[in-house]
C-alpha cells in the first residue's frame, strides 16, 4: 500500500514537471521577446519558479527514501539494531518504510537473543559434564572457551592462553596441546607430581580466517577409581543380601530348637525332647551353613566358568530341607507354606546348595509380596513337562509385579521395593544359567506371581 502511494506521488510530481516544461517551451516558441519583453518576463518567471520548485521537490522526495535506506544499511553494517525509525510522523510511504526497517531490526534482535540463549544453554551443559573441554586459537593460543572440568583435569585454576601451560609444565603442554589426538588415545602425563592416565581427543575447525583446536579430556584414573569403589559397594551389598537371606531362617530354626530345649530343661515331664526333631534341625542348620560357604565361593567366581557340584537330588529331599528352614519363620508371620507332594518322586541333576539359595530367595520375595494380604499363601511344587524338562514352581497370592517392571526385574540392582537391593532375582538367574536352565516369571498385579525354575 505504501509503495503504491509512493508511485502515485512520484508520478504526480513528474506530470506537473512535464506540464511546466511544456508551458515553458510553448511560451518561448510563441513570444516575441523584442516587442513584448515585459510580457515575456511576466509569463516566464512564474513558469521558471514552478519548474525549479517541482524539480527541487522531486529530488528531495526521491532522495528522502534513499537517505532513509542508506541509514538503515549503515545501522546493519555496524550492527546497531537498537535504532528505531519513527512510524508516527512523516509521509505515509516513509512511515511504511520505517515500519519495515523496524520489523527487520526486531527479527534480527530476536534471532540474536535466541542464539545467545542457546549459547548460554550449551555453556551450562558443557559446564556440568565431567569431560574436560577446551577450544583455543592455534596461532595465538588464546582460549576461546574452556570448562571447569578441563581446568580440574590439568589442576589449573585459570587459563586464558595455552602459553601459561607451556611455561608451567612444558611436558604437559606438548602432550596435550602439541600432540595430535584426532583418533583419540590414552596418554600418561604428570599432574601435580602424580602420574595420571588421560583419554584425549581433538578436532580442528575454522571460524572466518582463524583456525581453532577443540580438545576433549577424560581422566581415566578417576573414572576407574570411582568404578572400582562402586563395584566394591555393590559386591558388599550382594554378599550382605545373600548372607542375611540364609542366616534369617537358620537363626529362626535355632531359636525354635533352643526354645524346645529350654522348655525341656525347665519342665522335662510336660515338654519331652524329641531327639529326632532336634537332630533333623541341627542337620538342616549344618547343611545351610555349608551351603552358605559354598555360595560365597561360587559367587566369587560367578564371572568365570564355574564347575557346579552336580548330583541327582530328589524333589522330596530338596523340599524337606527348605521346609525345615523356612517353616518356623513363616509361621510367626501367619503365612501358609505349602509343598505339593504330587511329584515328590521327581529327581533333578542340580547343585543342591545353590538351588536351595535360589528357593530361599524366591520364597522370601513371596513373603514380602504377601505381607499386605489377609490370607497369605505360598505354594512350592514340581513337575516335568512334555519336553522332559524339570520345573520347580513358587507361587503366591501377593500383590504381584506391575507389567512395566516385568522386563527389568532380572537387571542387577533393580528393585521395586523401597529397601530392596535388586540382587536376589538377578543372582537367581545367574545360578540357573550356570545349570544351563532358566527362570520365568508370570505375574498379575494384585493377584499373585508364579516363578518357574526350568532345568
Amino acid at each position: 500500500m505504501g509503495y503504491s502511494r509512493y508511485k502515485i506521488a512520484l508520478l504526480f510530481r513528474i506530470i506537473i514537471l512535464f506540464i511546466a516544461l511544456s508551458g515553458l517551451a510553448f511560451t518561448l516558441n510563441n513570444l516575441n521577446f523584442k516587442e513584448k519583453l515585459p510580457l515575456a518576463i511576466v509569463l516566464l518567471l512564474p513558469i521558471l519558479f514552478l519548474i525549479i520548485f517541482i524539480t527541487r521537490n522531486l529530488l528531495k522526495f526521491s532522495m528522502k527514501r534513499f537517505t532513509e535506506t542508506d541509514d538503515f544499511f549503515e545501522s546493519i553494517k555496524y550492527r546497531d539494531f537498537s535504532r528505531w525509525f519513527t512510524e508516527k510522523s512523516g509521509p505515509r510511504d516513509i512511515r511504511e518504510l520505517h515500519k519495515g526497517f523496524n520489523n527487520v531490526f526486531k527479527t534480527i534482535t530476536a534471532i540474536n537473543s535466541e542464539k545467545e540463549a542457546q549459547h548460554l544453554y550449551l555453556e551450562k551443559i558443557l559446564e556440568l559434564v565431567g569431560t574436560g573441554i577446551v577450544a583455543y586459537n592455534i596461532e595465538s593460543g588464546a582460549i576461546l572457551w574452556i570448562n571447569e572440568s578441563f581446568k580440574k583435569a590439568l589442576d589449573i585454576p585459570s587459563l586464558m592462553n595455552t602459553s601459561f601451560v607451556k611455561k608451567r609444565n612444558p611436558e604437559l603442554y606438548n602432550a596435550i596441546f602439541k600432540t595430535n589426538h584426532v583418533n583419540g588415545k590414552t596418554i600418561s602425563v604428570t599432574i601435580s607430581k602424580v602420574k595420571t592416565r588421560i583419554l584425549a581427543a581433538n578436532s580442528v575447525f575454522k571460524i572466518n580466517e582463524d583456525s581453532f583446536n577443540l580438545i576433549i579430556l577424560q581422566n581415566i584414573d578417576d573414572q576407574l577409581n570411582r568404578s572400582e569403589s562402586e563395584a566394591w559397594k555393590k559386591l558388599l551389598s550382594v554378599m550382605t543380601h545373600e548372607i542375611m537371606n540364609s542366616i534369617a531362617p537358620i537363626s529362626s530354626l535355632a531359636d525354635t530348637l533352643q526354645s524346645q530345649i529350654r522348655m525341656h530343661i525347665d519342665n522335662p515331664k510336660d515338654h519331652e525332647l524329641e531327639v529326632t526333631d532336634l537332630d533333623t534341625g541341627i542337620e538342616s542348620i549344618k547343611k545351610r551353613s555349608e551351603g552358605l560357604l559354598k555360595f560365597a565361593k561360587t559367587y566369587r567366581s560367578l564371572n568365570k566358568i564355574t564347575k557346579l557340584n552336580l548330583s541327582l537330588i530328589s524333589v522330596k529331599e530338596l523340599f524337606s530341607t527348605i521346609k525345615i528352614l523356612m517353616l518356623p519363620s513363616l509361621k510367626s508371620k501367619n503365612i501358609e507354606l505349602i509343598f505339593e507332594e504330587e511329584n515328590f518322586d521327581l529327581q533333578i541333576q542340580i547343585d543342591a546348595y545353590l538351588i536351595e539359595q535360589v528357593l530361599i530367595n524366591l520364597i522370601l520375595n513371596s513373603v514380602d509380596a504377601c505381607k499386605e494380604q489377609e490370607y497369605k499363601k505360598i505354594v512350592v511344587s514340581a513337575q516335568r513337562n512334555l519336553d522332559g524338562k524339570s520345573i520347580l514352581m513358587i507361587s503366591d497370592n501377593g500383590k504381584g509385579i506391575p507389567q512395566e517392571f516385568i522386563d527389568d526385574i532380572f537387571i542387577p540392582f533393580f528393585s521395586t521395593k523401597k529397601n530392596g537391593s535388586g540382587i536376589g532375582l538377578s543372582l537367581s538367574k545367574q545360578i540357573m544359567l550356570l545349570h544351563q536352565g532358566n527362570i520365568h516369571v508370570n505375574s498379575i498385579e494384585n493377584s499373585g506371581t508364579v516363578i518357574r525354575l526350568v532345568f
